[in-house]
């Protein structure tokens, strides 16, 4: 047994003991106050039965060539020597850029794969995209992309939300009152991108409690926000009606800041005539939301008149904004947060996305972090990232996205690395359908994925256990050395040697590689970094022997404080500099879907809707607890988790008992575009008429070349609708879907997910 290293991964930093070449065992880092139970999916994840061991390339495209084949996630696969890999795989990429150019290459990759900053899965395959003269690429994130495309729009900025948001230690000091839309989710607190290495979100929690701080949940989950609080359980998906007869009382009763909102927005007037139903005849009152929320409006009364007396920060979790108009809820809670006048005041003001991630309410470093440079793409063909299946259905026809209109390419290859889109796309008979239509797919991957298995061509890659990297967050003060913990197993090699192989194989490998090895870019990036600094750093061998790096953070933060005290010296992004409250450019696109002031739009999937008749339970579609998105699905953690073997389904007992259904019985998921088994878990913590089924279930089909085939492990994207959140963002909708839930009385069929495909030697 080897001596216990230190790494980082996204859910924390940890100390590991290897034996056999795999992770025998983990500890959490020394001081982290609250670390993530997903540490326990790493013991047996290098050697697991579902790592891909070889290169291989589906038998049908080594038969037929490349082309559209409804058999990508039913083929077997042939296995392929790394030599044959690069021949095949070199030969396609540079027939497609021949034949139809760089803009028929889309490179997919959403990044999560290792925290590591240099075997970076984006950085290193749009690197070499760009070096072979670019590609179409994605804007935005399935998890933010309503927020990142309104937010710049109406705040001047995205990332300031999050990076330099209230921290936690001034919200504990200053703040009364903390109204959370959707809660503060403490399972997603185990998560940063770049890593983390300490989680103090629950520590805050309770020390604000004891000071004498109110939590107020709204939200149709109690655990939402763990522990004492005031919980108020809507209907799912009509926050923004809530947040608009909150301002209703503000605005009707004097108590809103019309200095604030004169001095620090625009457009409030514009806003104030729809919120009081001066052109339409609805006043937007309590009494007009308590039928669509399901609240009580003399709750959302006194709720009002407490958020104006008391120092109140409103917080947004970003599950808001992933479902239909979802740009609206973050665009309404900092409209709603102006009213209140507190924005920029310590304790006061404005959130989004505490409880959604490790990062909102700590405090940034004062520097940038070592990063790969991944060149221009002179290409400038892109798509939203929720859009890939229209993308790959619809070349040549049109859409709207921000302003612009853009026409979808016609993609011939595509190339995937670092992410499994069937965790996070929608309705994923449209996903297999879309995937059956390019000539070529290739993937890279460390595991045998569903997106692996609907591939021509994968590539199998090391694990961050396998391979040398170093690493840190924008809110977290530890850079951290990511030594290799075991030798790459079977066949498996890092991406960077793979693309190395094949751009020398292109005639491009010098200005991939510049020359260096992984180990001689680690020491490059990190020195290159250290000529930037304002502080004097160790060198490189220095830092990796000690294993980590403190740098200096930038504390005591409160959000657009420097704004509200001078909102000339300290002008926000935004054309008129202030708050858009209204903005003359979105209203000025003519969206049906997205006006210039946030309103309330009926969203087509919630209970106050037609479709509830026909499927009666809204299924909210939530980050796991157990595991990052889809990471390590058959790690101990994960697998503990499960049902019957299944993805566990949380049901209230009035649904359940309807239904006959008890804990641990197997039911059958549908509605009217897919189905999926699940393992029930009777909860008197879900709001009557509401489901749970979190994503990140492997995606597992019953038979696996029928696109429609029931999912016979818990995927909830085979239920959703593949619609973007308006015309402005084109976000991901898939957190919100209807349902019906029955007893699955059939014989049970085996769950294979984890199972690698046929695989047969050339």
């Amino acid at each position: 047994m080897a001596a216990p290293q230190t790494s980082l991964t996204h859910w924390g930093a940890f100390t590991a003991t290897v034996a056999s070449g795999d992770i025998a065992s983990v500890r959490p880092l020394a001081g982290d106050a609250d670390p993530s139970s997903a540490l326990g999916n790493l013991p047996g994840s290098v050697r697991h039965i579902s790592r891909v061991t070889t290169p291989a390339v589906r038998r049908g495209w080594l038969k037929e060539g490349p082309g559209p084949s409804s058999r990508r996630g039913a083929d077997d696969f042939v296995a392929v020597s790394w030599d044959e890999l690069a021949e095949i795989l070199g030969d396609e990429l540079r027939r497609v850029v021949d034949a139809y150019g760089n803009e028929a290459i889309y490179g997919g990759s959403y990044g999560w794969s290792s925290a590591g900053r240099f075997h970076h899965a984006q950085s290193q395959i749009h690197r070499f995209l760009n070096c072979l003269g670019g590609f179409t690429f994605s804007r935005h994130s399935y998890s933010l992309g309503a927020t990142g495309v309104i937010m710049p729009r109406v705040v001047g900025t995205h990332d300031d939300l999050f990076k330099r948001s209230t921290q936690w230690d001034v919200i504990v000091e200053h703040t009364d009152l903390m109204v959370c839309f959707g809660g503060v989710a403490l399972k997603n607190t185990g998560v940063n991108h770049g890593g983390t290495t300490a989680h103090p979100a629950r520590d805050a929690l309770n020390r604000f409690r004891a000071k004498g701080g109110r939590l107020v949940s709204i939200s149709p989950l109690r655990d939402d926000l763990d522990g004492e609080c005031d919980w108020h359980a809507p209907v799912p998906g009509t926050d923004v009606a809530i947040m608009l007869a909150l301002a209703y009382v503000l605005a009707t009763e004097s108590l809103a800041d019309l200095d604030f909102l004169a001095s620090h927005c625009t457009g409030y007037e514009r806003f104030e005539r729809y919120l009081l139903g001066t052109d339409d005849g609805v006043p937007k009152s309590p009494q007009w939301a308590a039928p669509i929320c399901g609240l009580d409006a003399g709750e959302l009364t006194a709720l009002a008149r407490r958020m104006a007396s008391n120092r109140t920060i409103v917080t947004v979790s970003w599950s808001l904004q992933r479902t239909r108009h979802g740009e609206q809820a973050p665009w309404m809670g900092l409209t709603l947060a102006a009213m209140l006048g507190q924005i920029g005041l310590p304790g006061g003001g404005f959130g989004h996305g505490y409880g959604s991630m490790n990062e909102p309410g700590l405090a940034p470093v004062k520097c940038t972090l070592p990063r790969l440079p991944q060149g221009i793409n002179p290409v400038r063909s892109f798509i939203p990232v929720a859009a890939i299946s229209d993308m790959l259905l619809h070349p040549g026809e049109p859409f709207d996205y921000n302003g612009l209109r853009l026409t979808y390419p016609d993609i011939k290859l595509v190339y995937w690395a670092g992410g499994n889109p069937f965790h996070h796309h929608q309705n994923l008979p449209r996903l297999r359908r879309a995937l059956g239509r390019p000539d070529t797919v290739v993937v890279h991957e460390p595991y045998w994925t569903a997106m692996a298995k609907h591939a021509d061509i994968v590539v199998p890659s090391t694990t961050f256990a396998e391979r040398d990297d170093l690493s840190g967050s924008r809110n977290d003060p530890l850079l951290m050395a990511m030594p290799k913990l075991t030798e790459p197993y079977a066949q498996a090699r890092d991406d960077y040697d793979t693309f190395a192989m094949l751009a020398e194989r292109l005639g491009f490998g010098d200005a991939f590689t510049e020359g260096r090895s992984s180990r001689e870019w680690l020491a490059h990036l990190y020195e290159n970094w250290s000529t930037t600094l304002d502080f004097d750093v160790p060198s490189f061998a220095e830092f990796w022997r000690a294993g980590r790096l403190r740098l200096p953070t930038d504390d005591g933060l409160t959000l657009l404080a420097d704004f509200r005290a001078d909102p000339h010296g300290h002008r926000l992004g935004t054309p008129s500099g202030l708050i858009e409250i209204f903005s003359a450019d979105i209203d000025g696109f003519g969206y049906t879907d997205c006006a210039g002031h946030p309103r309330w739009y009926e969203p087509d999937e919630w209970l106050g809707g037609p479709r509830a008749g026909r499927f009666p339970l809204h299924l909210l579609a939530n980050q796991p607890a157990s595991r990052l998105h889809s990471q390590l699905d058959g790690g101990a953690t994960s697998m503990q988790s499960k049902v019957a073997g299944r993805e566990p389904i949380r049901m209230h007992p009035d649904d359940a008992g309807e239904r006959g259904l008890d804990n641990g019985d197997v039911v059958r998921v549908f509605n009217d575009r897919g189905a999926c088994l699940a393992g029930v878990v009777v909860d008197d913590r879900v709001r009557p008429s509401v489901v749970q089924l979190s994503t990140g279930a492997w995606f597992d089909p019953v038979d696996p070349s029928d696109p429609d085939s029931m999912c016979a492990h818990g995927n909830p994207n085979v239920l959703t609708e593949d619609v973007g959140t308006s015309s402005l963002a084109h976000g991901c909708t898939g957190a919100h879907v209807l349902v019906q839930v029955e007893k699955y009385t059939g014989v049970l069929p085996p769950v294979r997910a984890h199972q690698p495909p046929v695989l047969a030697p050339r």
